[in-house]
């Protein structure tokens, strides 16, 4: 039990640390100087790093070791469509099967993201992973009643890639923003499952302009 929740917390810290840009893309990850910055054994970092590389977030080269995976603007373009195809399904079953715990929920986590987008218009940036991590919140919880495991698991892991470009070059979009969360969520609280689709979809496809121009 305790290797596990070892492992578990260095694949958690490693993951975080790829995702918010302290291990940089394209970096060869040595397992001497993981050792030191985790305290983990290698066998656990390599079990670690072998996880990630199934889900894309390590490059696992023959002879040459680990190494974070690189960016690319074809490779963002390619994560933001993925993320418009299984988020815009879940979205649409969360819909229509969600209960008044999912409302419920979903207006929790809209007024905490949105709490954090007024202090961001008002020129406070100084939380930048609170904010991001409300704003995860509020996408899972408007397609967190879609009812499938496999599909919440996917998202979950494209969603991460998706921020990973995002914090590399973080800018707020400001009031764009701001209104794109608005319309979904009230589109999505009036079941209106077409409109909600909608809206997500401009909001990814703006949010990859966004951050498309400042690669």
């Amino acid at each position: 039990m305790q290797a596990n929740t070892v492992g578990s917390s260095t694949y958690e810290k490693i993951k975080h640390d790829i995702i918010f840009g302290n291990l940089a893309p394209g970096l060869k990850l040595k397992l001497d100087a993981l050792k030191t910055r985790y305290g983990a054994s290698v066998s656990t970092l390599r079990e670690t790093l072998n996880r990630l590389a199934s889900e894309g977030f390590v490059a696992a080269q023959e002879q040459r070791g680990f190494f974070v995976t690189p960016v690319s603007k074809e490779d963002l373009i390619e994560i933001a469509n993925l993320r418009i195809l299984l988020e815009c399904s879940a979205l649409k079953a969360s819909i229509e099967s969600g209960d008044a715990d999912w409302e419920g929920d979903l207006v929790a986590a809209h007024h905490k993201l949105h709490l954090m987008e007024e202090r961001m218009l008002s020129g406070d940036h100084s939380e930048k992973e609170t904010w991001k991590r409300y704003d995860w919140e509020f996408h899972l919880a408007m397609i967190q009643a879609c009812n499938s495991r496999n599909l919440l698991g996917l998202h979950s892991i494209l969603y991460n890639k998706y921020l990973r470009y995002q914090m590399l070059v973080l800018t707020y979009r400001g009031e764009d923003a701001v209104k794109e969360h608005r319309d979904m969520f009230d589109a999505a609280l009036a079941r209106d499952a077409d409109g909600a689709q909608k809206f997500l979809k401009e909001h990814i496809l703006r949010g990859l302009e966004h951050t498309l121009a400042a690669l």
